[in-house]
């Protein structure tokens, strides 16, 4: 290899890399609200959720989160709806109580818990509430 080359090389590698470094400082902000039981996220709003009886945020600031209930539930209930056998997102069956994966038919219970395989981990689940007119989730 010729020096040339090789300076040339480093150069343009260097370059590249602090340019990526520069636009990932750059990205998208997060909303944050401190409590003092930890980092809540805002997912969408009640009305939303209110009127499908689900609210799905693929890209909130914590990942994908699915939200189950209304405004007038005693407890909602948010889980990570990414499939744990194969990466599908799972659907909320309201009449049967179940998440289930369209993609190997995995059933998860209210809690996250796998009940019918492939998938044998559980789904991620978060706390969540309702604050004025925002639903707020945080990792558990």
């Amino acid at each position: 290899m010729k020096r040339r080359y090789f300076f040339t090389l480093i150069g343009v590698s260097s370059l590249v890399s602090s340019l990526l470094m520069k636009v990932r400082a750059s990205g998208p902000k997060t909303t944050t609200i401190s409590s003092a039981s930890g980092d809540w996220q805002k997912v969408g709003t009640v009305a939303e959720l209110d009127k499908a009886g689900q609210l799905l945020n693929e890209k909130s600031p914590i990942g994908s989160v699915l939200v189950v209930g209304t405004s007038k539930s005693k407890k909602l209930i948010a889980v990570n709806p990414t499939c744990t056998h194969m990466g599908c997102t799972v659907e909320w069956l309201n009449k049967e109580g179940i998440f289930l994966c369209p993609c190997h038919a995995s059933e998860f219970k209210l809690d996250g818990k796998a009940q019918t395989g492939p998938a044998t981990k559980p789904l991620s689940t978060y706390a969540t509430k309702i604050e004025g007119n925002f639903v707020m989730v945080k990792r558990i």
